[in-house]
């Protein structure tokens, strides 16, 4: 097991390094000065060249890439004085001359337009996006078994039917498509009675208790992100229902005399749920990436529409740090997936 959990980790590591390759090369071609869109246009020389030499951007382009890369790795060499551990906020391992080996967290840089730490901008953005992801994947979980089931069950019906087209609907809907109709509908045609906003952020600020989570502002930006990993849920908690129904001991149950609710949600919902869990962990990462363009159509104060809002405004520290956020994420989840499962599932060979 330790042998797999190590595999997969240098998995991992090759993957965030290929990420990491493609971001730098991607962001490096797009047209622009960081060191311009960081001081203004009116900045004089000299603030433009201590820029340009704060982020290597005065050195050749695969030297700007190790630069990169010394920034973001947690084991690092940087300069053993005191301005750099006040950037870096690192704790030394071994001096090396005026150099030294270094503990740290990755540093991501410096957003160009708010000057402020990527890092700091995503530790208040991704807690928001977390909670939508969530909150979404709770309530696609819930109603997509419960959906499941009942169709299974009810296998040729109509609300088998019903449940079938209510699936293809949710698959075949792109989300800023959903998000659109969804928030003009019970946003603005229906506000009346739904009490509820085209757009909203997760806080907002009251004049006596100061800055408060306004929940409501939640429920269309998580039904929307939730709407298609529900519709998939449903068809996977379906098929796997009828298969399990079809086993032999599901038979003998029935001969037994036990009662329909005991076979169902004791016997066979409990043997159907494995591929549902699989696929709910693997859909957690990707709602965290689905919610960029719902959080933006909503107005949602999340990592999404922060990214997308920098991209609009060429800040491409905060976008690459995003990405890179969530590519972590993806890599992270993936490879504890797949250890838990091997170790839960004994078929699942670990060689």
């Amino acid at each position: 097991m330790l042998q797999y959990a190590l595999r997969k980790f240098l998995y991992g590591l090759a993957v965030m390094a290929g990420v990491v390759s493609v971001v730098f090369i991607l962001f490096n071609v797009l047209p622009g000065d960081p060191a311009r869109m960081t001081m203004g246009q009116r900045s004089d020389v000299q603030s433009l060249e201590a820029v340009r030499k704060e982020f290597g951007l005065d050195k050749s382009r695969p030297a700007q890439f190790f630069l990169y890369l010394n920034d973001l790795s947690p084991l690092s060499i940087h300069p053993d004085e005191e301005e750099s551990r006040e950037k870096y906020h690192y704790v030394r391992l071994i001096g090396i001359g005026k150099e030294a080996i270094v503990l740290k967290w990755p540093y991501l840089r410096r957003s160009y337009q708010t000057k402020r730490e990527v890092t700091s901008i995503l530790r208040e953005t991704v807690p928001n996006t977390f909670i939508l992801a969530l909150t979404a994947m709770i309530f696609a979980t819930i109603i997509g078994v419960f959906l499941g089931v009942l169709s299974a069950v009810h296998k040729d019906t109509w609300i088998d039917k019903a449940a079938n087209s209510f699936a293809i609907l949710g698959i075949s809907a792109p989300s800023f498509f959903a998000g659109i109709i969804i928030a003009w509908l019970f946003g603005f045609v229906l506000s009346d009675y739904t009490g509820l906003n085209m757009s909203g952020s997760l806080y907002s600020y009251d004049p006596f208790k100061g800055e408060i989570m306004t929940w409501k502002n939640l429920l269309l930006p998580m039904l929307t992100l939730g709407l298609r990993p529900l519709a998939i849920i449903v068809q996977l908690t379906r098929s796997a229902m009828l298969d399990v129904l079809a086993q032999d001991y599901i038979r003998t149950a029935r001969a037994k005399g036990l009662g329909r609710n005991a076979i169902i949600y004791k016997h066979a919902l409990k043997n159907a749920l494995n591929p549902v869990i699989t696929a709910i962990s693997g859909w957690f990462a990707s709602l965290l990436a689905g919610s960029f363009f719902v959080e933006y159509i909503f107005g949602y104060n999340g990592l999404g529409r922060t990214t997308v809002t920098a991209l609009e405004m060429s800040d491409f520290p905060v976008v690459m740090g995003s990405i890179l956020f969530i590519a972590f994420i993806f890599v992270l989840i993936n490879i504890l997936v797949d250890v838990l499962y091997a170790f839960v599932d004994p078929r699942v060979k670990l060689a």
